[in-house]
C-alpha cells in the first residue's frame, strides 16, 4: 500500500527540492505531493499546524530543530516519517538506514526511520560489499565534501564569489568560516578539543559503524570542505579481514547493488564529482594494494550528496518499508 500523501518537510531546501523533483520524474501525482516550509510561498504550504493523517509519509529534510519539535507531531497524526536530519541518528530504538547496507533493519521499523549523513551513506555503500565478501580490520578516510552538504545557500555562496575572486573582488563568507571559492578547509563542524576531531568527523565514524553492525571497527576520518557544488568525494584505505586480490575486490564492488565502477586505468578514468553529479549511484574506483600491506586496499568513493547522500536515499527507504497500520486512535485523514 503507497501512502496517500507524500509531505516534503523543508521542501525550499537543497534536499527538498531534490525531492520534489525525484518525486515528479517518478511520476507521483501532483495532488499527492505536500510541499511544507515554515511560510507559504511558491505553491508551498506553511509547516505550522499543518494536518498531518495517518496515512502519510512525511520526509524531514527541514533540519534537526525542526525534526525535533515537528516530528512527534506528525508521529502523533498516525504519519510514518523518514527524517533525514541529524535529530534522531543517535536514538538506537530509531533505524539508521542505508537500504543496499542493512535494508532488513526496515522490517522491524515502526514509523520512524533516520537517514544518515551523507558522507557515511556514500562510504558505507562501498564499504559493506567488503565487510561481507571479506571483513574489514581498520578503515581510514579522507573526505573531500562539497558545498551542497551546508545547503542551497552555500551553493550560492560558493557561485557567488567564485565570480568575484575572477574579477579580484573582495570574498565576504556568509555560510562558511572563510572563503570557499579556490580554497580548501577542515569541515566547519564543531571542534572537540579533546580529541581533535569535528563533528562531520564524529558522525561518520559513529554512523559507519551503526550501519555496519561494526560496533568497535576502527575508523580514521579526516572531513575536509572543497570547493565543488554537489558531490562528495571519498578517499578510502581499508584493512581487510581476509586478504584479497585487486581484482577480487573489483569483482565484489562491480556487482554490488547502488555501486558503479569506475576503474579504468588506461584512459586514467577513475571517480569524480562531475560524473558523479546528478546520479543515483555511488561511483568507486582507483582500487589499487596499499604499500607494504597484503591486506590493504585503497579506493576513491564519489557520489551525489544530494542524491544518493539524502533525497535517493530517502526514496530507497519509502520502496522498501513495508507500511504498518496506523496506531487504533490515530485520527483519520482531514477532509
Amino acid at each position: 500500500m503507497s501512502p496517500r500523501r507524500v509531505v516534503v518537510v523543508g521542501s525550499s531546501g537543497a534536499v527538498g527540492r531534490e525531492l520534489l523533483a525525484l518525486l515528479a520524474a517518478r511520476g507521483v501525482p501532483p495532488d499527492r505531493v505536500v510541499a511544507l516550509r515554515r511560510r507559504a510561498a511558491d505553491g508551498a504550504v506553511p509547516l505550522d499546524g499543518f494536518p498531518f493523517a495517518p496515512d502519510d509519509l512525511a520526509l524531514f529534510c527541514a533540519g534537526a530543530e525542526v525534526s525535533r519539535r515537528e516530528v512527534p507531531r506528525a508521529l502523533a497524526a498516525g504519519a510514518r516519517v523518514i527524517d533525514l536530519s541529524s535529530a534522531f541518528r543517535r536514538d538506537e530504538t530509531v533505524p539508521l538506514v542505508v537500504p543496499e547496507v542493512n535494508g532488513d533493519a526496515l522490517d522491524g521499523a515502526d514509523r520512524l526511520v533516520a537517514g544518515p549523513n551523507c558522507t557515511a551513506t556514500l562510504l558505507c555503500v562501498a564499504l559493506a560489499p567488503l565487510e561481507r565478501a571479506f571483513g574489514l580490520e581498520r578503515v581510514v578516510v579522507a573526505t573531500y565534501q562539497a558545498v551542497s552538504g551546508a545547503g542551497a545557500r552555500a551553493i550560492d555562496e560558493l557561485r557567488r564569489q567564485t565570480r568575484a575572486a575572477l574579477d579580484d573582488a573582495p570574498l565576504r563568507p556568509e555560510v562558511f568560516p572563510e572563503p570557499i571559492a579556490f580554497n580548501v578547509f577542515s569541515h566547519e563542524s564543531a571542534l572537540d578539543p579533546a580529541t581533535g576531531r569535528n563533528d562531520e568527523e564524529e558522525k561518520v565514524i559513529r554512523e559507519t559503524r551503526r550501519l555496519l553492525g561494526r560496533p568497535d571497527l576502527p575508523i580514521a576520518c579526516t572531513c575536509m570542505r572543497v570547493p565543488v557544488e554537489r558531490a562528495h568525494t571519498e578517499a578510502v584505505d581499508v584493512t581487510l579481514r581476509r586478504p584479497a586480490s585487486e581484482d577480487e575486490v573489483r569483482a565484489v564492488l562491480g556487482a554490488a547493488p547502488g555501486i558503479s565502477l569506475v576503474d579504468d586505468r588506461a584512459a586514467a578514468r577513475f571517480p569524480t564529482p562531475r560524473l558523479a553529479g546528478g546520479r543515483d549511484d555511488v561511483l568507486v574506483g582507483r582500487i589499487r594494494r596499499s604499500t607494504g600491506d597484503p591486506a590493504g586496499i585503497q579506493l576513491v568513493v564519489c557520489g551525489d550528496q544530494l542524491r544518493k547522500g539524502a533525497a535517493t536515499n530517502a526514496l530507497a527507504i519509502m520502496d522498501r518499508w513495508p507500511p504498518a497500520a496506523p496506531p487504533a486512535d490515530a485520527p483519520g485523514p482531514p477532509a
